[in-house]
């Protein structure tokens, strides 16, 4: 998995799409959405040759009704923003706070469609997309949606930043068993792409997912701390909790090793198991039991400054 999934299959880590590949997925759009229409509206003349004038109109608008409206909205809902013109260009529909939309988000926005876009040719909706800073039309700012791409180019793997450091070692007691492999996969996600994230959905991821950690926990974020440095901390502090388990199970293969070679900790041999690790801090977030346990999530070492964070500190 290597975008952040939400729990309803919905990418984030995305950025607004732009006006040209929001024409060219409605243009695929309205070419099968046309192509159907035809076909359809053909079969029942063929079908309806014998009704009157009145029940041929009728007809007629619900078959407009049906395709050119209702199927839009119908493939949006069923398949969670994603058409066939915006599945070709890597676009999707999502909602302001980077959730899946639902049938209601896709009944606005097709309604105002068949005004802003079948009645005046697309001409409101590129203004609108022009204007918005997103690149939103109106049928996306009354339903409160989004379009974005799911395709970005690849690059290199980000590191996740490290906590600010007035929150380093304040979670050491935090049980963290109860927080599912997949939220931690999600938070890490997330801390690892905030700055790509649009603004109000990282914001809004943020606080989802702290809320589900401090849900896991019991213990919410401090007051005043924004929610992706409470993240971050705790994320901060897993990684430590892994470094000590693989520094002792490394200590115990060494005295495995060493069991029937000599004695433990004599000269030449290896230290005892338990022993201080000369150098070693005796106390701090990185210091557990007299150990000198790899820094996590530290920044350039022979540069004697703190890694940035990225986070600043509260009032």
């Amino acid at each position: 998995m290597s975008e952040l999934v939400t729990g309803d299959a919905v990418v984030l880590g995305l950025r607004p799409a732009k006006l040209p590949s929001r024409v060219l997925a409605l243009a695929i759009d309205l070419i099968v959405v046309g192509t159907v229409f035809g076909l359809v509206a053909t079969g029942l003349a063929i079908a309806a040759g014998s009704l009157d004038d009145a029940a041929l109109a009728a007809v007629s608008v619900a078959t407009f009704l049906l395709v050119p409206v209702g199927g839009p909205i119908a493939v949006e809902t069923l398949s969670h923003g994603r058409s066939l013109g915006k599945v070709a260009c890597g676009l999707r529909v999502v909602r302001d706070d980077g959730g899946p939309i639902r049938f209601r988000h896709a009944l606005v926005r097709g309604a105002m469609g068949v005004v802003e876009i079948l009645m005046t040719l697309g001409v409101v909706a590129s203004i609108a997309s022009l204007v918005s800073a997103r690149g939103r039309r109106l049928g996306d700012v009354f339903a409160g949606t989004l379009v974005v791409r799911e395709r970005v180019p690849a690059g290199r793997a980000a590191a996740v930043p490290p906590p600010p450091p007035w929150l380093v070692g304040r979670f050491a007691e935090l049980d963290l068993s109860a927080v599912p492999d997949e939220l931690w996969l999600a938070v890490r996600q997330y801390l690892t792409r905030m700055h790509q994230l649009d603004a109000a959905v990282g914001r809004a991821m943020s606080e989802r997912l702290g809320g589900e950690v401090a849900a896991r926990t019991g213990v919410p974020a401090p007051a005043g701390v924004p929610a992706a440095a409470y993240l971050a901390a705790v994320v901060h502090e897993r990684q430590i909790r892994d470094a000590r388990r693989a520094w002792e199970a490394s200590q115990a293969e060494v005295i495995r090793g060493y069991a029937g070679t000599g004695p433990v900790g004599a000269t030449g041999g290896a230290p005892a198991y338990g022993a201080p690790v000369p150098g070693a801090p005796a106390h701090g977030p990185y210091a557990v039991g007299g150990f000198a346990h790899p820094v996590v999530g530290a920044g350039d070492s022979g540069s004697g400054r703190p890694p940035a964070t990225g986070f600043v500190p509260p009032a």
